[in-house]
């Protein structure tokens, strides 16, 4: 007897991670992305859905993870985060245990809002928001200098931001 194939569930994650969206998750997702604050009712009207099918869309794209949290976008400088800045990260060693412990050893420096793992010449990208200069400066020599297997860093300041989006292009 023949092993049955399981059939693959609708909007089940392809082998490359991706999920099957169609244009109304599409077109919801892009909407949330600009105002997360929007109704449900609101939505299901814009959409043309009832409510209870737009929180069993929504439902689903969380529990895909494509839609991953909610975040409220707080404007850094207005809470005194004015320097924001780019460290370049190079280690001494490119061993694999070197590579995969640096992450885990600057995942709870706040002033860290991104890290990138590249190739070429830099090994990581920090994108880090300080509040000056002193800040920045005590950052970089009481905490990121202190984490083991840094060989150099290099910091780019951002002299103005030409445009900061969170949102994908769908």
């Amino acid at each position: 007897m023949k092993p049955q194939r399981r059939r693959s569930r609708e909007g089940s994650p392809k082998k490359d991670g991706r999920v099957p969206l169609d244009d109304l998750d599409r077109r919801l997702l892009a909407h949330l992305q600009s105002d997360a604050r929007a109704t449900g009712a609101g939505l299901a009207r814009r959409f043309g859905l009832s409510a209870p099918g737009l929180q069993k869309r929504l439902r689903k794209l969380e529990q895909r993870g494509v839609i991953q949290r909610y975040a409220t976008v707080v404007n850094r400088a207005a809470v005194g985060l004015d320097l924001l800045c780019f460290v370049h990260v190079m280690l001494a060693h490119h061993r694999p245990n070197s590579v995969k412990r640096f992450p885990g050893r600057i995942r709870d420096l706040p002033e860290v809002l991104e890290c990138h793992y590249l190739t070429g010449e830099v090994d990581y990208l920090l994108k880090v928001v300080v509040a000056n200069h002193d800040h920045l400066e005590k950052f970089l020599f009481e905490k990121l200098m202190k984490v083991e297997g840094l060989d150099r860093i290099r910091t780019s300041l951002v002299l103005k931001e030409i445009k900061a989006s969170t949102s994908l292009p769908l």
